[in-house]
């Protein structure tokens, strides 16, 4: 069920990305913002979790209490996608006077980066140990980044 859920967590994230990409697209030139991209990307954040959370009200058993630190831990991975979104679509709306970059290399680039700092910082906050497979894979990502600038040519319209 877990492998299940990865890939379907997986598809989602990928759906995210690229929504948010679409919409950045359609943001026309006189908009000096696109803060309202993101609060509809919220809405329909808190839409489709509270139509998760009635279905498990609904179906019954289900405990819903957590400890002080899970909803602080969650409010403030809150805070960090939140912010996020606002500049992802700063990104992919080019407002702002912010060059806006195509999805082929904005998506792979926080992706990529994130699996990067998520497996350095998995080993200081959380005691984790890594491999020395992992480390050469978390540099070649790292490398990947890096080449993926490199053929970057400015600002793309797409």
């Amino acid at each position: 069920m877990a492998i299940v859920l990865l890939t379907l967590v997986t598809l989602l994230y990928a759906g995210y990305n690229l929504f948010v990409k679409a919409s950045g697209g359609h943001v026309p030139p006189e908009a000096t913002t696109t803060i309202l991209a993101t609060f509809c990307l919220q809405a329909g954040a808190v839409a489709s979790a509270t139509a998760f959370l009635a279905f498990l009200a609904l179906q019954g058993g289900h405990s819903f209490r957590l400890s002080q630190p899970a909803y602080l831990y969650a409010a403030a991975a809150g805070l960090c996608i939140g912010a996020a979104e606002v500049c992802y679509f700063y990104i992919f709306g080019g407002v702002g006077g912010i060059e806006r970059l195509p999805a082929s290399l904005a998506i792979p680039t926080v992706v990529s980066g994130t699996i990067v700092i998520t497996l350095l910082v998995s080993v200081v906050l959380f005691g984790e140990r890594l491999t020395l497979v992992q480390l050469l894979g978390a540099a070649l990502v790292g490398a990947g980044i890096v080449a993926m600038f490199a053929g970057h040519r400015g600002s793309v319209h797409a």
